[in-house]
């Protein structure tokens, strides 16, 4: 990735100089992603659709000011298609999972008025429509689960039965989960999306808006588990009696949209949190 025109200017007005050119990192299969050595410091330079990034830095600037206590790389500098970052240093070792809980636990005690959030953004590739609405269950249902099952039927994914099967969950949320008030959420917290730096967990590549915590929580034990730890300290008053069913809940929106994003070979982990959700 050289540095072109757009980028050079950029720098400049952030106030960075630039040594060489920017080394490309592993793991940017959405976006390009490299990493720049200035004389100011080391700096996270990405390129991608405009409307991907600008939503990114919005993600990213909501973040750092919820006051978490969670590490957030600061935006130096975004337009045109390009998003300028602080870089972390990495701490592998020091995998704190109680101060992610806790950290997590604060950023989502960060409430709003309405489930949603004042712009779309978007969820690796797939756009995400966020237009608020006042209650989570309708939010879930129009913003989240809807948009996608349609989306994959028309992409020959899921076929008619599956779809109704997942339209009649949607449907059905008034009947068992109540209402909340919307919590700031990350919106893409997979494990990959969280790092651990010499000065705490760090969370990166937002997609957020407000809603139910435990899309968070879904979303980081979706493909792992963060800890006996984290859930000790996130879960400090004790978790909700219905956790297992919400948990599965608030995958299905994820596991939709890998359906989506890389096809047939989610349909039978959708398809089984369905029959969990049917049988509960």
């Amino acid at each position: 990735m050289p540095i072109n025109e757009i980028l050079a200017s950029l720098l400049t007005d952030a106030g960075l100089t630039p040594r060489g050119q920017p080394t490309p990192l592993g793991g940017g299969d959405i976006a390009e992603v490299s990493r720049l050595v200035t004389d100011q410091g080391e700096v996270v330079v990405k390129r991608d659709a405009p409307e991907r990034l600008a939503g990114e830095a919005d993600g990213l600037r909501a973040l750092r000011e919820a006051g978490s206590g969670l590490v957030v790389p600061e935006v130096l500098a975004e337009g045109d298609g390009w998003l300028v970052m602080e870089a972390l240093e990495m701490a592998p070792r020091r995998r704190d999972g109680a101060a992610l809980g806790e950290g997590l636990r604060r950023l989502h005690g960060v409430t709003g008025e309405a489930h949603g959030w004042p712009r779309d953004n978007a969820c690796g590739h797939t756009p995400q429509p966020n237009a608020p609405l006042p209650d989570g269950r309708a939010f879930q249902r129009e913003r989240r689960l809807l948009p996608l099952v349609a989306a994959c039927q028309a992409r020959g994914l899921m076929d008619r039965r599956l779809r109704a099967r997942v339209e009649a969950i949607a449907h059905g949320l008034e009947a068992w989960l109540p209402d909340a008030p919307a919590s700031l959420v990350h919106g893409d917290l997979w494990s990959g999306n969280v790092l651990f730096t010499p000065r705490g967990p760090a969370i990166i590549d937002p997609a957020v808006y407000r809603h139910y915590p435990e899309v968070d929580l879904a979303m980081l034990t979706l493909f792992g588990a963060p800890g006996e730890a984290f859930f000790e300290a996130y879960w400090s008053a004790g978790a909700p009696a219905d956790w297992a069913r919400r948990e599965t809940l608030f995958q299905l929106y994820p596991l939709l949209n890998h359906l989506l994003l890389f096809g047939g070979s989610y349909r039978g982990a959708v398809e089984r949190a369905v029959a969990r959700l049917e049988a509960a």
